[in-house]
């Protein structure tokens, strides 16, 4: 079992930035493929960047390729998502979420799910 906590978010600028952590619990952490999901108002949930286990195979969302940045840090069992240029479709609510290996983009191939952290931006 995996437990996901997610920290970071809230009310920011637009251009601002913000860095959104993920703590995990378990062991297989170093084996989990992590990724990062949002979902907004009346939207689905969608994804937004996934990480490997090993840390080098790395996937973005066409919509934030260039501003966001994927990290982990498996000794300390946590992923991070660097938001840099935040505009105001960058608001909604940011999930982590875990699956055992490989890599994976959507959202029925995550088994486990944080409760969100809300990232709300302002023009």
């Amino acid at each position: 079992q995996v437990q996901l906590v997610e920290s970071g978010g809230g009310l920011v600028q637009a251009g601002g930035t913000l860095r959104l952590s993920c703590a995990a619990s378990g062991r297989t952490f170093r084996t989990n493929a992590m990724g990062w999901f949002r979902q907004a108002p009346g939207k689905e949930r969608e994804f937004v960047a996934a990480i490997g286990a090993n840390g080098y195979t790395i996937y973005y969302a066409d919509a934030v390729k260039g501003r966001f940045t994927i990290s982990r840090d498996n000794a300390k069992n946590t992923v991070s998502l660097q938001m840099n240029s935040l505009n105001a479709e960058d608001t909604a609510v940011y999930y982590c979420a875990a699956r055992r290996s490989p890599i994976a983009t959507t959202t029925v191939d995550y088994h486990y799910w944080g409760q969100g952290t809300q990232v709300t931006v302002s023009s």
